[in-house]
């Protein structure tokens, strides 16, 4: 079985991941490696995010691995939070923070079009491999449900009546943008 670092210790993220994975590749996280060193996100785009990550890795540790980055784009703010997604509010990790700062900045703004966005890079026997995953949907005026993480209280996918944090974690896997990054990443790697 293939086997692949996943530059993360974002638990949210690796169940997801894992769930999506479901066995055909024996995943480990940064911690299953004994990395534990703070990775800064600098880049000014998400490839780039995602890039800084799996270079670390690979540079370190020489093993086959991928980063992530992924953020919420509101149309009526120009894009953000963006890049800046985990840290809007300025605390890093700050969801109801950053929850409420999207709020704040949209108010009764009637355009609420917005979309999630993953971009992956891959690092596979010395080579670089981007794959990105997107999904649209709307801002809800105010939270709803208690799964997930992040901005999905308050995102509705387009086709759906529930927010991400309503769905189960089956549900959300067959439509998010990481399952679809994920996705074209398991379907390279079929390919190897």
């Amino acid at each position: 079985m293939q086997q692949l670092i996943f530059a993360t210790n974002n638990s949210h993220k690796l169940k997801e991941v894992a769930a999506k994975i479901e066995g055909k590749i024996k995943l480990y996280s940064l911690d299953d490696i004994g990395c534990y060193d703070d990775i800064a996100e600098t880049g000014a785009t998400f490839h780039e995010n995602a890039s800084i990550k799996s270079h670390f890795v690979h540079n370190k540790y020489k093993l086959n691995c991928f980063g992530d980055d992924s953020g919420l784009e509101v149309d009526a703010l120009n894009g953000e939070p963006g890049v800046y997604s985990a840290r809007y509010s300025g605390k890093p990790g700050d969801h109801t923070g950053n929850i409420n700062k999207v709020l704040k900045k949209l108010g009764d703004t009637t355009n609420r079009k917005a979309r999630f966005r993953t971009v992956i890079s891959l690092i596979w026997d010395n080579k670089e491999h981007f794959f990105e995953g997107v999904i649209e949907g709307t801002i809800r005026h105010e939270p709803s449900g208690t799964k997930g993480f992040g901005y999905d209280p308050i995102f509705q996918p387009d086709g759906y009546t529930s927010t991400f944090a309503e769905l189960s974690l089956e549900e959300k896997n067959n439509i998010s943008h990481r399952a679809e990054a994920i996705e074209k990443l398991l379907a390279f790697l079929a390919t190897v």
